[in-house]
C-alpha cells in the first residue's frame, strides 16, 4: 500500500485492547505483612498516595477492525507494531490519564493517574500508573475493581498508508478502503464508561463521534474546525458515511452535517479531493 501524507490536527479516539484493570497494593507486595485495622481499604490513606495501580492496554497490533463513523467515514483499519515508539520516546511524560476523556460531569478533566510505565509490548502498547488517592477516584474505585470500565485513548495519526480500492477478502468481505497506521502522536488514555470497542479483538468502533458531540457543547469554534477537518479527511480518502446513521446535532440554523454523499463521491467532491491531495504534496 502506498504511504500517504496524513491530515494534521485530526484527533481520533479508539477503544483500548481490554478493560482497565487494577493491581491492588497487597498484590504488588505479597510479602508485606498486612496491618490489622477495622477500617476498609476504601477509607484507608495509602502511605504512597495511591489507591492501587491502574493498567491500560491500547490498540491490538496488526488486527483489522471496522470503523463506522459519521465524521470519519466507513473503512477498516489496523495499527502496526512500532507505531507508538516515537511518541513514547518524545512525549511520553506529557500523556494524560483521564476518565471519559475529561468530559465526565463530576470528575471533569482532573487527572486520575500519571504514567509510570508507558511502553510497547508484543500485542499492544501498555500504560501503568498510580490511581491517585482522591475523592473522585474513590468514587470510581468499586467499578474499576469490578472491571466495569473499558479503556480508550486519543491520538493523532502521523504516518499511514491506504488501499482505497481493495478486493474483497476474509478480513474485509465488503471491500472497504483499508487504512494502515504506522505512526501516532498519543495525547491521553484512561478508563471510560462506554468504550468504543465492546469486543476487544475486532469489534472496535470510532469514539470520535461521541467526542465531537461532547466538544460541541463546550467549544463550538473548535468543534466547527474539527468538522471541517474531518470533512477534508473523508474527501481526501473517498470515504462515505455509514448508511442509515444519524447525523450530528445542529444548533440553530447552522448545519454541521458532513457534506459528502453517502452513496459515493460527487464530481465536486472528487475535485475537492484532488485539490486537497495536491495541497498535501
Amino acid at each position: 500500500m502506498p504511504r500517504s501524507r496524513s491530515l494534521r490536527g485530526l484527533y481520533v479516539i479508539r477503544g483500548g485492547a481490554s478493560p482497565v484493570t487494577l493491581v491492588r497494593q497487597d498484590e504488588e507486595e505479597p510479602d508485606a505483612p498486612a496491618e490489622e485495622t477495622e477500617e476498609t481499604e476504601e477509607t484507608e490513606a495509602p502511605a504512597d498516595g495511591r489507591l492501587a495501580t491502574l493498567e491500560v492496554d491500547f490498540s491490538r497490533f496488526n488486527t483489522w477492525y471496522r470503523i463506522d463513523s459519521w465524521f470519519e467515514g466507513t473503512f477498516i483499519e489496523r495499527t502496526l507494531s512500532g507505531s507508538f515508539l516515537k511518541t513514547i520516546d518524545e512525549r511520553g511524560d506529557q500523556v494524560k490519564v483521564l476518565f471519559n476523556h475529561g468530559f465526565d460531569f463530576s470528575v471533569g478533566d482532573k487527572l486520575v493517574s500519571v504514567p509510570e510505565v508507558l511502553e510497547e509490548r508484543e500485542e499492544s502498547p501498555h500504560l501503568e500508573g498510580p490511581l491517585f488517592d482522591t475523592s473522585y477516584n474513590r468514587d470510581l474505585l468499586p467499578g474499576l475493581r469490578a472491571g466495569a470500565y473499558g479503556s480508550s485513548f486519543m491520538f493523532e495519526v502521523l504516518g499511514e498508508s491506504w488501499d482505497r480500492e481493495p478486493e474483497a477478502s476474509d478480513y474485509n468481505p465488503d471491500a472497504l478502503p483499508e487504512r494502515t497506521i504506522s505512526e501516532v502522536r498519543l495525547f491521553e488514555a484512561g478508563p471510560v464508561t462506554w468504550p468504543a470497542n465492546p469486543e476487544a479483538t475486532a469489534g472496535i468502533r470510532s469514539g470520535s463521534d461521541w467526542y465531537l458531540d461532547q466538544l460541541q457543547q463546550r467549544d463550538e469554534a473548535r468543534y466547527d474546525g474539527m468538522v471541517r477537518t474531518f470533512s477534508a479527511f473523508r474527501a481526501m480518502n473517498g470515504l462515505s458515511t455509514p448508511l442509515g446513521a444519524a447525523g450530528p446535532k445542529s444548533r440553530g440554523s447552522r448545519s454541521s452535517a458532513p457534506t459528502g454523499r453517502r452513496d459515493g463521491m460527487s464530481a465536486s467532491a472528487r475535485q475537492r479531493k484532488l485539490t486537497l491531495i495536491d495541497m498535501a504534496r
